[in-house]
Order: structure tokens, then sequence, then C-alpha cells
């Protein structure tokens, strides 16, 4: 598992452009062969926080890659994000609780 975390934060949180521009790249990423899950949080002060999850480093690249990505990425640097940052992580383990017992998923371990 590898889980991709994007901090951002927009020059003008309204802009039209962006916020019909999300939804598109989320549909998008959707449809990438090993991507997981996403999250997206924003705190009081303006930073927002993405969490992108994928099965393997090739998916996360497959999405690098994908054109339309490519040009949002553009569009970001140029006109929606005032700053940003990127990290891509391996999951070596992962833990849960769902009320009743803990469960542990170990990526690294055989099944």
């Amino acid at each position: 598992m590898v889980t991709v975390i994007f901090r951002s934060r927009l020059k003008d949180p309204e802009d039209a452009d962006y916020a019909a521009m999300a939804p598109r790249m989320l549909e998008r990423v959707r449809t990438i062969p090993g991507f997981v899950a996403f999250q997206a949080f924003e705190s009081a002060d303006g930073e927002r926080l993405a969490l992108g999850h994928f099965e393997s480093l090739d998916a996360v690249d497959a999405w690098r890659r994908n054109p339309e990505h490519q040009q949002a990425q553009r569009l970001g640097r140029e006109q929606f994000y005032a700053e940003y940052s990127l990290e891509i992580c391996e999951v070596v383990r992962s833990y849960g609780f769902d009320g009743e017992q803990r469960t542990v998923r170990d990526p690294c371990a055989s099944t």
C-alpha cells in the first residue's frame, strides 16, 4: 500500500475553475487500476490535506502520468495553489479497531 500526502493552500478558495476541476480529478483517479481510496480535509486556517491510497508505486505513477491529471497539475502551479507539498509513503503496517477487536494489516507479510 502506498499513500500520497498532498498538503496545499489555495490562492482563492472561491475559484470556480478549481471547484469544477477537483471533482473531475477525483472521478479520473478512481479509474486508475490500483487506486484504493481518497480522503480530503481542510483546517480552519485554510490548509488542505488530501490522502490518496494506492496498491503500488506503479499505480501512483500511472496517476502521475495521466494526461488530464498532468494538465491539472500545471493549472495548479500556475493558477490555483499558493503553496503545496507532496509526500509518497509506503505503508509498512496499518492498525484498526472496529469497536470490538483490533485488526492489524501488514502489507509486507505473506498471506
